[in-house]
């Protein structure tokens, strides 16, 4: 059988997770347009800040339930004994800015979905619905930043977004599809 090449990201500094690899191979940089997994992702990423992603990828599962699938209506009406139960959940991250960012970012969401239709519309309004290859030839050319995700991140900010700075935007960016940093080698770009 027939091997396949994967972007170097992971290489020689740890042992790469199942999950990571299923993530790598099936998820990442891949484009999504469903509001509820664009609000999950967003949701994710604003957890993964200060920790590894493999520690995201592992507790997925358990956010997902902890936060009701991540359905942006539900997470909106949250109240401060939700916050509470979420805090006590060890399958989570238990930051309290973080839950808490989750609940005022799923009221920006849903402002943002009325006001275009959709998520996807706005989010992907950005590049006009194209993805941006930026054509990698090894990972430690990827930025942790770029123009895009400074101007996305400003506009969510400016629309009330909590845990949304340019770094963790250019990761959300990636992480829906917007971006595409497959390194050209990569057999799953």
């Amino acid at each position: 059988m027939e091997s396949k090449q994967r972007c170097n990201f992971g290489e020689g500094a740890r042992q790469v997770s199942q999950k990571s690899l299923l993530y790598h191979d099936l998820r990442w940089c891949k484009p999504e347009h469903r509001d509820n997994e664009l609000f999950a992702m967003l949701v994710l990423e604003g957890m993964q800040a200060g920790v590894s992603w493999d520690l995201i990828l592992n507790k997925e599962d358990n956010f997902r339930a902890a936060f009701d699938g991540f359905d942006p209506h539900t997470v909106a009406t949250y109240d401060a004994q939700k916050v509470e139960e979420l805090m006590a959940n060890k399958g989570i991250i238990r930051n309290r800015a973080k839950i808490n960012a989750a609940i005022i970012n799923a009221r920006a969401f849903i402002n943002i979905q009325r006001e275009f239709g959709s998520f996807d519309a706005f989010i992907w309004s950005f590049t006009d619905g194209k993805v941006i290859d930026h054509r990698l030839r090894d990972a430690k050319d990827m930025p942790a930043k770029d123009a895009l995700s400074e101007r996305v991140s400003a506009e969510l900010k400016k629309r009330g977004f909590k845990f949304v700075g340019a770094t963790i935007i250019y990761s959300y960016l990636q992480g829906i599809g917007v971006i595409n940093d497959h390194c050209v080698y990569c057999d799953f770009r």
